[in-house]
């Protein structure tokens, strides 16, 4: 069974930073190498949105809204990818959820479609 199982979430402050992790394992999950990984976020009464994706060949997506202040990066000897998060802002609470896709060419990885399996997500809550 596959699973992505995110961390490092809480509380911070306006300005503040936090980094939020994402470790893949599972016995069909193959090759962490060979996916897409994504991250998303659903802050309450609104629908799931892109906030950044890191490709198998290292090509890296972000959201308009995050883009200077967030920065992906992946771990492939630790099936881990990470979401470092600076200049945090209110606007930004939500659950952020982990996310992979297989390696296929031609999708678009900041669409949620592209995505095969999903964590649980993590809170994480931006104060004023």
């Amino acid at each position: 069974q596959v699973q992505l199982t995110e961390s490092g979430g809480g509380l911070v402050q306006a300005g503040g930073s936090l980094r939020v992790s994402c470790a893949a394992s599972g016995g069909t999950f193959g090759t962490f190498r060979n996916y897409a990984m994504g991250w998303f976020r659903q802050a309450p009464g609104k629908e799931r949105e892109f906030v950044a994706a890191i490709t198998w060949s290292g090509g890296i997506y972000y959201a308009d809204s995050v883009k200077g202040r967030f920065t992906i990066s992946r771990d492939n000897a630790k099936n881990t990818v990470y979401l470092q998060m600076n200049s945090l802002k209110p606007e930004d609470t939500a659950v952020y959820y982990c996310a992979a896709g297989l390696r296929r060419v031609g999708y678009d990885y900041t669409m949620i479609s592209a995505y095969d399996y999903w964590g649980q997500g993590t809170q994480v809550t931006v104060s004023s």
